[in-house]
């Protein structure tokens, strides 16, 4: 995963700004769903937030308060840096997060859990839970014809292709599954739960 990371870092936000290989796919209500999508998490309480998995900072840059963003693609953190420079940024493992019991009062991760197979998803929660009091995940909506669970063969600009595990949700089915919480926003497209 950490290669398919690397790979796709300088087209990574294509995908928000419907460039690049995204260009041509239909997406309808795309661009007023990622701006709704941001300003539900810029309305969030200012708070001492990890950005887990932060990718190029594209979500970052939304969090209110003092944030530290973690990725393992140290190519993701250099576009982070650029598009966040307020935030500060480590390169780490986020099953195994490198901070002290309580460090934060929240943990944030975008587009990332949704990624996780069993046994990394309660892994994931339980250093969350151990770092911050409390967790919001941002993810990808689940759509009426659509697999909750598939693994996606993803091809980049190069060409190069990686298989990918991908899950989707509803926000009541990511809420219950993350042991109860409040759906914050919920689209087409986005879903975000605080727990």
């Amino acid at each position: 995963m950490k290669q398919y990371y690397d790979t796709r870092a300088q087209e990574y936000d294509d995908w928000y700004h419907g460039t690049g290989l995204f260009a041509e796919r239909d997406r309808p209500g795309w661009d007023q769903a990622v701006d709704a999508f941001t300003r539900a998490i810029a309305e969030l309480p200012a708070a001492r937030t990890l950005d887990v998995a932060c990718g190029t900072g594209f979500l970052t840059r939304h969090l209110p308060g003092p944030v530290t963003g973690l990725d393992q693609s140290g190519r993701m953190l250099q576009l982070a840096r650029e598009q966040a420079p307020a935030a500060t940024f480590i390169q780490g493992d986020a099953l195994s997060l490198p901070f002290a019991d309580g460090s934060f009062e929240r943990v944030f991760t975008g587009h990332f859990y949704g990624h996780l197979q069993e046994g990394e998803r309660e892994r994931f929660v339980a250093e969350a839970q151990r770092v911050a009091g409390e967790l919001v995940v941002a993810d990808s909506a689940l759509g009426p014809d659509q697999a909750g669970e598939q693994w996606q063969t993803r091809t980049l600009n190069d060409g190069s292709r990686f298989q990918v595990y991908k899950r989707y949700f509803t926000g009541a089915q990511l809420a219950e599954e993350l042991g109860g919480g409040e759906v914050l926003h919920a689209s087409r497209w986005f879903v975000l739960v605080r727990a």
